[in-house]
């Protein structure tokens, strides 16, 4: 981690770069995603334009659903890879069913890479929910610990999420059989993605 201060116009935010890349002996991407989201105590949003998590980050966004967190994760409504794209799709369910909410956006492509944990931590960042970002590529998070951030942040997440679709559930197994089995096979390769 480094500390710095982002100036603004209207105030100071104290913020922490964290930057992870295959290089770093102890910390990856995965292990620090997965220690935010488990610190989320009442909501926890995410919004990503791949979401091709590893089992870590899945276990973790299950994990804080259960514990009563208001885990809400905004995609695409379409991709721009169409291979990643069906590998997401296999996910839905596994969120679904634990209570997670998954949007898909519906304005044009959406690129943003932000969180928010509860009312007092926001994160901009590089970073995508698939493995090349959790493990593979060069990746910088800004971490910011500001209530009126939070707020400003919440509110821009808030107006995405009435642009977007709330994934019904059971949302895959209504898919029809070729897309399921094109969506699986690229599951398997999700390693690579």
């Amino acid at each position: 981690f480094s500390s710095t201060i982002v100036e603004s116009k209207e105030q100071n935010y104290a913020a922490a770069i964290l930057k992870t890349g295959p290089a770093d002996h102890f910390f990856d991407c995965s292990v620090v995603f997965s220690t935010i989201v488990h610190s989320a105590r009442q909501r926890l949003w995410i919004t990503s334009p791949y979401f091709v998590p590893d089992d870590i980050m899945v276990r973790a966004l299950q994990t804080a659903s259960l514990r009563g967190v208001d885990v809400r994760i905004l995609i695409p409504g379409k991709a721009d890879h169409f291979f990643v794209e069906l590998a997401s799709l296999t996910y839905y369910d596994d969120m679904k069913k634990f209570g997670v909410k998954i949007f898909r956006y519906q304005e044009k492509f959406l690129h943003q890479k932000v969180f928010i944990v509860d009312d007092w931590l926001a994160g901009v960042s590089t970073v995508n929910l698939d493995n090349r970002s959790l493990y593979l590529n060069f990746e910088a998070t800004a971490l910011i610990a500001d209530t009126g951030f939070v707020e400003e942040l919440s509110r821009v997440l808030e107006t995405d999420f009435e642009r977007s679709i709330l994934v019904e559930p059971d949302y895959f197994n209504k898919l029809g059989l070729p897309k399921k089995v094109a969506a699986r096979v690229a599951r398997l390769a999700s390693p690579l993605l």
